[in-house]
């Protein structure tokens, strides 16, 4: 259980590397672009993308205080990052219908070993 959290958090500090090599153009992707990726890959309502960007919004602004809180230890801000994930995922699937959040669910999945098998870490390709 501690081993799947573990990778939860790292999935969700890895999430800026993957946004990055996935072309965000050096940049953070916005919760608007996450958004609208999300619209995309699960052909999301224009109000579901509303409401998830809504989402993503809350979420940036506290992973940005719990960063500051943490001050530099990764330990810290791993612990403090994964029930905000968690919570932010929970919040996303149930704006998703019930395909939507299977979908979801897989892409979250495939995000996760992609960053296992270091894919996630740093681009270099």
């Amino acid at each position: 259980m501690m081993k799947k959290l573990l990778l939860v958090c790292c999935f969700l500090i890895g999430i800026t590397a993957v946004s990055r090599a996935q072309g965000g153009g050096g940049m953070r992707m916005s919760p608007e672009d996450r958004a609208k990726q999300l619209q995309t890959q699960l052909k999301l309502t224009d109000d579901q993308t509303a409401k998830i960007t809504a989402i993503y919004k809350a979420s940036a602004a506290k992973r940005d205080s719990i960063r500051t809180a943490s001050n530099g230890d990764r330990q810290a801000m791993m612990q403090a990052m994964m029930p905000l994930m968690k919570d932010t995922n929970e919040k996303i699937k149930a704006v998703l219908t019930a395909d939507q959040a299977t979908a979801y669910d897989k892409m979250v999945q495939e995000r996760m070993q992609r960053m296992q098998q270091g894919g996630g870490g740093g681009g270099g390709n």
